[in-house]
């Protein structure tokens, strides 16, 4: 027996699988929220230099402005620079040239338009012109927090289970981000974030692991697409809740509580079978398996899941062998897999990123932007339900990325004058960078065998996160050139889609257990013939059964017939 004809016998895909969905459900909801929540938290609102000479007091704010703040080339004031000494006279060409020797960096602070932000990280610790480096940086040190969250959670989630990875990866995120509002410096800032992101990769990774090894073969992509959907959801939430909440701090404690909620609720959820059964962990398999056919209302005869027969079922595996990283590149096809796989996740993340990151350049209000964004994601993953399964998750990441890397190039050659123009391919295009991210996750969890499947996860999350880290500073490029970074994430998006078609195709394929799997295909080849036989087998007898019932019913009705001939 193997495990997808375990799932024949408890269910597949029922009410245990529903519940455990929706539960796994209830923390991806606010992942887009901690993820996504540097658009508002890093948010520079409009500033120029603090003004406190005393000569200036008597004039209108107009005035003051422009006595004390230079212009730049375009004719708005200058938001770094200030003149040494008040020009009360500097209407003409001449005198205004004369004035630039005058002109320094900001000297007493800044002071912020706060119509519609109350406060920042830029606000609070003036992290604007000289300093801007390290309010990006605030991004960028959150994401290394989450590749080093992918890493480590990815490992021990292998060694010591999924369900008790989940609940503490929710509960670092719930401390650490709760502290993280509270912080009275930007170094407490930076590490407890980093802390923080640490915890939400394990909440991340993990989720989508359990849903997956939970559900049979058939639905695979239907539970891996209605996961993915609460994080448009959540996205979409998160205009509305950063529309309301204009203050940091307050933003950033609401976003991360919700995290105890989801614990709570998580502490329901059974370990994943797979993984009892691939560690040898078979007494506490069975329970799980039995709660499963208990829920879906399935009659289990019991040798099926005895002791006997569940120790059967992964029977290459050892329970006293211990996997690492290392696995990940021991073997050749594993070594293939690991690095196309590393590539392709670069590409969806810097893609993904790269335009997420840019809600404020399209010229529209940057909540609306931001609802729009998450929008767009809903039909892109519906497409991608209709496609997965037909088109296969090779050609679906693939051509996702490389149309991202196309109409993100249109976006290149349309002035800034066609501002809307310019939205809607941006809008496409994040359709698409949904898309493959949807692809990815669902790809990856096939990909890798049972014993490193959440460690094959992790090491993909920490690619698409060092990408995710490394957005703000690449944006930060367009001092040399504006074109540079768009240019950079096109190549980026391009070139890992065609790598992507260097990895082997998953759909309709049982998933693998051991890593023998994946270096020998025949044994998967071999469990598909074998289901499918089965399976056959038994749509034969049960066929068999119905049409010796509908003539035991004929022979009935002809036997009434002539019994009531007779009388």
């Amino acid at each position: 027996m193997k495990f997808e004809d375990l799932f024949d016998e408890v269910g597949g895909f029922g009410r245990f699988q529903v519940i455990v969905l929706l539960m796994l459900c209830s923390p991806r909801l606010f992942l887009p929220w901690n993820f996504l929540l540097h658009n508002f938290l890093s948010a520079v609102p409009p500033h120029h230099c603090q003004l406190t000479a005393q000569d200036l007091l008597n004039l209108t704010q107009e005035d003051r402005l422009l006595a004390a703040i230079p212009k730049e080339e375009g004719g708005s004031l200058s938001a770094c620079k200030m003149y040494s000494t008040p020009q009360l006279y500097n209407s003409t060409e001449t005198l205004r040239q004369h004035n630039q020797s005058m002109i320094v960096g900001c000297q007493n602070g800044w002071e912020y338009n706060q119509s519609q932000f109350t406060s920042t990280l830029a606000t609070e610790w003036d992290l604007v012109c000289d300093n801007r480096s390290l309010n990006e940086a605030a991004t960028t040190i959150f994401f290394v927090g989450v590749m080093l969250g992918a890493l480590l959670f990815g490992y021990l989630s292998d060694k010591f289970g999924r369900r008790r990875m989940l609940l503490l990866a929710l509960l670092c995120t719930a401390l650490f981000g709760m502290l993280s509002s509270f912080s009275t410096s930007y170094l407490m800032f930076a590490v407890t974030r980093f802390l923080c992101g640490v915890g939400l990769t394990g909440m991340s990774i993990i989720s989508i692991i359990l849903t997956v090894e939970w559900t049979d073969m058939e639905h695979r992509t239907l539970v891996a697409v209605m996961s993915s959907l609460t994080w448009s959801v959540g996205n979409m939430f998160l205009a509305l809740i950063a529309y309301l909440i204009r203050d940091w701090r307050w933003l950033l404690f609401t976003v991360t509580t919700p995290s105890l909620i989801a614990a709570a609720v998580c502490w329901w959820i059974p370990e994943s079978a797979r993984w009892l059964l691939a560690n040898g962990k078979t007494e506490e398999a069975q329970v799980s398996l039995w709660k499963c056919a208990k829920m879906n209302k399935r009659r289990v005869c019991q040798p099926g899941l005895s002791i006997e027969a569940l120790r059967k079922v992964i029977k290459t595996d050892k329970s006293d062998k211990q996997y690492s990283f290392w696995h990940l590149l021991k073997t050749p096809k594993m070594r293939k897999l690991t690095l196309c796989s590393g590539v392709v996740w670069l590409g969806v993340s810097f893609s993904y990123y790269a335009i997420s990151f840019s809600i404020g350049g399209f010229g529209l209000d940057m909540y609306l932007t931001q609802f729009i964004f998450g929008a767009i994601e809903v039909p892109a993953k519906l497409i991608s339900y209709v496609l997965l399964d037909r088109v296969g998750r090779r050609r679906c990441q693939g051509w996702y990325l490389i149309a991202t890397g196309l109409l993100m190039t249109f976006t290149l050659f349309i002035s800034k004058e066609q501002r809307i123009l310019q939205l809607v391919f941006a809008i496409l295009a994040k359709g698409c960078s949904e898309g493959a991210f949807t692809t990815a996750f669902l790809y990856t969890a096939e990909l890798y065998p049972t014993v490193l499947r959440q460690t094959g996860l992790g090491y993909t999350s920490f690619m698409a996160r060092l990408a995710a880290s490394l957005t703000p500073m690449i944006k930060l490029l367009d001092v040399y050139w504006v074109a540079l970074p768009p240019i950079l994430f096109i190549i980026f998006s391009a070139s890992s889609g065609g790598v992507a078609f260097l990895l082997p195709e998953t759909s309709n394929v049982p998933l693998p257990e051991t890593i023998d799997h994946i270096e020998h295909p025949r044994y998967l080849d071999a469990m598909n013939c074998e289901r499918l036989a089965v399976t056959k087998n038994r749509f034969a007898a049960k066929t068999e059964i119905e049409s010796e019932a509908e003539n035991c019913e004929e022979e009935s009705c002809l036997n009434n017939e002539e019994s009531s001939d007779v009388k």
